[in-house]
């Protein structure tokens, strides 16, 4: 097994990667779903190979053999896996994604909690984006809540956004976009919002600091601990992550999300994602939105 120095890299694209046999494979599976509670099934191995055939290209390898005795080294454990599951993990979002959430947030959620809870008046509204991958989703939260904001004065709100990637959370974290990304955004949100790059940053643009502020970004593996939070949640968004589960982690992912919940608090789920046959104590309140039984 051959593990050579990043700056050695340009020498990497020469090496023949060998095919990852069905051993191979099962292995790197049953650890992936250990640790992510992804379950790949057998028309992943394909997509499995060609991602981690990057990996094995930067640390100077060319079998899978040699990949899987290094991932599960004590070393390899320890500086491989953060790399290992940036690869596995999908990453797809945009600005205002599935609209009709921000318009039944906006319309219905944040009244009825302000009316029962006094929520972003009487203490700062707290939001969830879990999964939040290069920041869209809970940029996207900070301008419709700043907005919001805007009309009811004295709201305030606090976001925390999480992801199992290092990788797209270092992005989110810049908050610095191409043009073409933000044309979901409403114009009088693009003016208010965001920064337009100069010179060699042309091109792109920066959510404002004001919105930035408003969130913190954190790494977080769903299979790991109680997700460390520390003040029960108004609202969760946790929108096109549960497909990737088996039904039994779905739900057991549900009941744990619930649990940091308050009575009436609102989780609004992906368009493809069901809660249906689960045992969970919450209710449907609009497609692909719930809410936790009072």
């Amino acid at each position: 097994m051959a593990i050579v120095s990043g700056t050695d890299n340009r020498n990497n694209a020469l090496l023949a990667i060998t095919t990852m046999n069905e051993v191979q494979f099962r292995r790197l599976g049953e650890f992936i779903y250990q640790v992510c509670g992804i379950r790949l099934n057998d028309s992943k191995k394909v997509m499995l190979e060609s991602r981690l055939s990057k990996r094995l290209k930067i640390l100077g390898m060319n079998t899978y053999k040699d990949y899987c005795e290094y991932l599960f080294s004590p070393k390899g454990s320890n500086e491989e896996l953060v790399h290992m599951i940036d690869m596995v993990t999908t990453n797809k979002t945009d600005f205002f994604r599935e609209p009709a959430h921000f318009d039944f947030l906006r319309r219905n959620a944040l009244p009825e909690l302000i009316r029962t809870h006094r929520v972003g008046t009487g203490s700062k509204l707290k939001v969830w984006s879990a999964g939040c991958s290069t920041g869209e989703e809970p940029y996207t939260l900070s301008m419709v809540l700043s907005d919001y904001a805007e009309i009811h004065r004295g709201f305030e709100y606090l976001i925390l956004a999480t992801d199992i990637s290092s990788r797209v959370l270092e992005v989110a974290k810049a908050g610095i976009y191409r043009e073409e990304q933000v044309v979901p955004v409403p114009p009088v949100f693009r003016e208010r919002y965001l920064l337009r790059g100069k010179a060699r940053q042309m091109g792109k643009v920066r959510i404002v600091p004001e919105l930035r502020e408003r969130i913190r970004f954190r790494r977080l593996n769903f299979m790991e601990g109680d997700f460390g939070m520390r003040e029960p949640l108004d609202i969760v968004f946790c929108r096109n992550v549960i497909i990737y589960f088996d039904r039994p982690t779905q739900e057991r992912l549900i009941n744990r999300i619930n649990s940091h919940m308050i009575p009436g608090g609102y989780l609004f789920m992906g368009h493809s994602e069901t809660l249906n046959g689960m045992k969970v104590p919450l209710v449907s309140v609009a497609p692909t939105v719930y809410r936790k039984e009072l």
